[in-house]
């Protein structure tokens, strides 16, 4: 069993940093719109930061939903390694 907590742990770890390349991306101007990483960065990290956004009830001049998609995501980990284990 362990060896599934550890697939489990690098996927997610693996997400964590895709989500903060994203955050890092919004930083920096993008010189091409085809750009196929930074696309990939949006594909893979929308689907999870588009819901967060839809439920925070105010809009701010800062997206808070990378932060808030972060913490879900250490405690989502968290509880399934422990189901796991």
């Amino acid at each position: 069993m362990p060896d599934i907590a550890i697939i489990i742990s690098t996927a997610f770890r693996v997400l964590f940093f895709i989500i903060l390349a994203r955050v890092i991306l919004s930083w920096i101007p993008i010189g091409s719109p085809n750009n196929v990483i930074v696309n990939f960065i949006y594909e893979i990290t929308e689907p999870i930061l588009a819901p967060i956004r839809k439920l925070i009830p105010f809009q701010l001049p800062l997206d808070f939903s990378p932060i808030i998609a972060l913490i879900l995501l250490r405690v989502l980990e968290g509880f399934i390694i422990g189901l796991v284990r």
